[in-house]
């Protein structure tokens, strides 16, 4: 069986990584490490949109069966979730996380060993999730975890909210970018997540996520070695909004591009007296599939259990009824 080797491996090896770390460095000192490029000092201890300071947060290390199947595999993926967020979603189901901050300080020392810890848990990859405010942290964690013997694919968990910047700095170093795509309309990017220029953004990043890994590839395993996945949310009554997104997915990567679509929005507090106020119904889900289909996707995952019908697509088969 064919071992996968992770990207970043040749950069630590090269002396590379440590030259793209002091560019991350760079970034975070008045940062702009994600497109709000606030400015702050964080390393000084001033907040900006993310409400991170200059400590690296994470909430949990976990070995989580719940990702695409691809990620998860048999063994599951290695999962860490960071505290914060540049982007500020009022479906956010992670809020404690993401608008709140919950998690413990750590040091990129202990960042490292819980990587690790991961690896001999015999997980199948190492899931950045929301990372892109930790960037410099996460990548002095990266070089010593691999100085000690870290030999698993990256994954980039993030909400496709990127900055171009410091996505030219993981070229090389992540095997596998999982981003969201939420928003095609500006004018709900700015509702819902504060965000209205959240479309360019994405897109731009998208491209340049596709431009360093491009169509997903699987092991012997059918386990995720390489590639872009994109997920997708479907919002209630937002069902253009999604076709809109599909859209721009396939003008960007085509429609090779893997394609997770998701139909578990449930309404938080913050959506009380909103038309968001709501789960998705079935037929708003089949009405996205479809459109997804008609375009002529041809790699993902749709959740059956909303009553999507695939004998016309059976490369759309797989079921994340038990995703999240």
């Amino acid at each position: 069986m064919t071992k996968t080797v992770p990207r970043y491996l040749g950069l630590v090896r090269s002396g590379e990584l440590d030259e793209r770390i002091g560019q991350a460095w760079e970034l975070a000192h008045l940062c702009k490490l994600c497109p709000r490029a606030c400015g702050v000092r964080r390393l000084e201890g001033e907040l900006g949109v993310c409400r991170a300071e200059g400590v690296l947060r994470v909430s949990t290390f976990i070995r989580h069966l719940g990702e695409e199947p691809v990620l998860s595999g048999c063994r599951g993926s290695g999962t860490v979730f960071f505290s914060h967020c540049s982007l500020r979603c009022k479906f956010c189901q992670n809020w404690q996380l993401s608008l709140e901050g919950e998690g413990v300080d750590i040091s990129v020392e202990q960042f490292a060993k819980g990587m690790l810890a991961l690896q001999d848990k015999g997980v199948h990859n190492i899931n950045w999730v929301t990372p892109s405010h930790y960037l410099p942290w996460l990548l002095e964690g990266l070089k010593l975890a691999a100085d000690q013997g870290l030999r698993l694919p990256l994954v980039y968990n993030c909400g496709g909210y990127e900055s171009l910047e410091a996505l030219k700095l993981l070229d090389g170093i992540v095997d596998i970018y999982l981003p969201d795509a939420k928003y095609a309309d500006s004018k709900l990017a700015k509702r819902l997540s504060e965000a209205p220029d959240y479309p360019a953004i994405n897109r731009i990043a998208l491209a340049e996520m596709w431009r360093q890994v491009g169509e997903l590839e699987t092991d012997e395993e059918g386990v995720a070695r390489k590639g872009v996945i994109v997920r997708h949310l479907v919002i209630p009554t937002e069902v253009e909004n999604t076709k809109g997104v599909l859209r721009m997915l396939k003008e960007t990567a085509g429609v090779q591009v893997a394609i997770s679509l998701m139909g578990q929005y449930f309404p938080t507090s913050r959506m009380k007296g909103t038309p968001y106020d709501r789960t998705l119904t079935v037929r708003e889900y089949q009405d996205a599939a479809s459109y997804m289909f008609d375009l002529g996707f041809e790699n993902g995952w749709v959740q059956e259990r909303l009553g999507v019908e695939l004998k016309h697509r059976p490369d759309f088969r797989r079921d994340l009824k038990e995703m999240w």
